[in-house]
């Protein structure tokens, strides 16, 4: 089996049903599969690619990225998503990683591309729009002009798909590998947690590049015959619109896209007709958990990373009120444990390293065997996140392994603090990171950004922490910032943070 037959067979047997809206315009499952072929046959036929070699796009969200996805999969070739807000130096860094054999450019970001081709000379760059040097081939003359054969056989479930690096909060990106069968165990696990049928009505916002976009919802929509609505970017004003005009059913809002969202005058008194929404990214605030409580809308934690498809630990929409705060339960179609340090279950409550197993884990980083080896016990994934699973089963993510901070021989979680100090009413955004300290060995700070026309001091900000966490866990110093450094994602950048405090 290969997932582009998921589009050949819905164009069968709904042909004229919606597959895909975008900028007032749409296409059916019969013409997203009659593009998904002629794409397969260009890249074939016209640009040479064979089965495992690696295809680059570099561009915001457009039906031509998802187009260029099932291609790949049609020809057992890998699809490497590229973040556009990254330089071009970074881009240059992953297509020499990857070894890619062509980059498709999308126009806003011709210009910075334009010196790389000497310096990636084993890479075909092409043009997406009409604008770029002469000498790139343009990507709707080589559709135009493609020809022959649509797909190589023999390529299904087991042949990698995606590349998906990470974000790089730490250096270098890696490259997650994930197969054909990694999409396909995240869509089934992620139609379970969502309830999703082929009625529903999808709205993405998310970037395309980062595998909750592609994966999580949009690819389970795909799997089902339902209907996506993409959005290029995420643009406040134009999501409220769509939820009032299109009336989407499902989509994904994070953390970091509530604020923006909070702002816009109408939209405390808009009539929100999703059904669900689904969140994860970094820790989800009380606060917001609660708004949409109070709209009587379930929003759904989900946990995972690159390596797991994402989707490996969430809550549904059956169980997302009765089981607040927390992570959820472990995907169907994945196992789940938390262990110490000598690799030993931990017991309830206790935290340690959340590890993963099942076909939704990629199966290495490109290039990279010793992170791979680093990665894995058996089959086994570290996923370097430290959880507890309670007395029903429920999984609490507490933090990442490597931001935890050890004071005085006592753990301490930055996420708990963070959202203690995400409840002060005048502030905005909060971290906590390490500082070392002499006699401590490390100690707690925060970095705290106040809202606008608010003013908040050091003494403000520890008095706040009194009374609702350990003394030990109490930041020992403040630093206030205009904003926090953030990935793609919305997750903070710490070792940026840990660099300034």
């Amino acid at each position: 089996m290969n997932i582009a037959e998921w589009i050949e067979k819905w164009a069968r047997a709904t042909p004229d049903k919606e597959a895909l809206r975008f900028e007032g315009d749409s296409l059916t499952y019969a013409e997203f599969n009659a593009a998904i072929k002629n794409h397969a046959r260009m890249l074939r036929n016209e640009l040479g690619i064979r089965p495992g070699d690696r295809v680059a796009h570099l561009g915001q969200n457009h039906p031509r990225m998802l187009i260029g996805l099932f291609a790949c999969a049609r020809l057992g070739a890998i699809f490497v998503p590229l973040n556009w807000r990254l330089a071009a130096q970074e881009h240059l860094y992953m297509l020499r990683h990857c070894g890619a054999a062509a980059l498709i450019v999308d126009d806003p970001y011709v210009k910075q591309c334009e010196p790389l081709p000497s310096e990636a000379p084993a890479c075909r760059f092409v043009a997406m729009g009409e604008n770029g040097p002469a000498d790139w081939p343009r990507l709707t003359h080589l559709l135009r002009d493609a020809e022959g054969e649509d797909h190589y056989p023999g390529y299904g479930l087991d042949a990698p798909l995606l590349i998906i690096y990470t974000s790089g909060t730490t250096g270098r990106p890696k490259g997650a590998v994930l197969k054909q069968a990694v999409v396909l165990t995240t869509a089934l696990n992620s139609a379970l947690l969502h309830d999703m049928t082929s009625q529903d009505v999808i709205l993405a916002i998310l970037p395309l590049f980062h595998v909750g976009g592609i994966n999580i919802q949009v690819m389970t929509a795909f799997y089902h015959g339902a209907t996506v609505i993409l959005h290029r970017v995420f643009e406040p004003q134009q999501v409220l619109a769509c939820l009032l005009g299109e009336k989407p059913t499902l989509t994904i809002i994070l953390p970091a896209h509530m604020e923006p969202l909070r702002n816009l005058p109408d939209w405390a008194a808009a009539k929100i007709p999703l059904r669900a929404v689904l969140t994860g990214s970094s820790a989800i605030p009380d606060e917001m958990v609660s708004h949409w409580r109070g709209r009587g809308i379930p929003l759904l934690n989900m946990y995972g990373s690159s390596e797991t498809g994402p989707i490996a630990i969430s809550q549904s929409v059956r169980n997302a009120f009765a089981t607040a705060g927390t992570a959820g339960f472990p995907a169907m179609h994945c196992a789940v444990r938390v262990v110490d340090a000598a690799g030993q279950d931990c017991a309830i409550d206790e935290p340690g390293e959340i590890l993963v197993r099942g076909d939704n884990i990629m199966t290495c980083y490109w290039a990279d065997e010793e992170a791979t080896r680093n990665a894995f016990s058996g089959d086994w994934f570290h996923t370097g996140d430290i959880g507890a699973v309670d007395a029903r089963g429920c999984y609490h993510i507490l933090d990442r392994k490597k931001d935890m901070i050890i004071s005085g021989g006592e753990n301490i979680y930055p996420a708990e603090v963070e959202n203690i100090l995400l409840a002060h009413p005048a502030i905005l955004e909060a971290a906590v990171v390490r500082r070392k300290d002499a006699q401590w060995g490390e100690i707690p700070v925060a970095v705290i950004v106040v809202r606008a026309a608010c003013q908040l001091d050091k003494k403000a900000v520890l008095d706040w922490c009194d009374g609702k966490i350990g003394r030990y866990k109490h930041p020992k110093d403040v630093v206030f910032i205009d904003a926090l450094p953030r990935n793609a994602m919305g997750k903070v950048i710490k070792h940026v943070l840990r660099d300034t405090v």
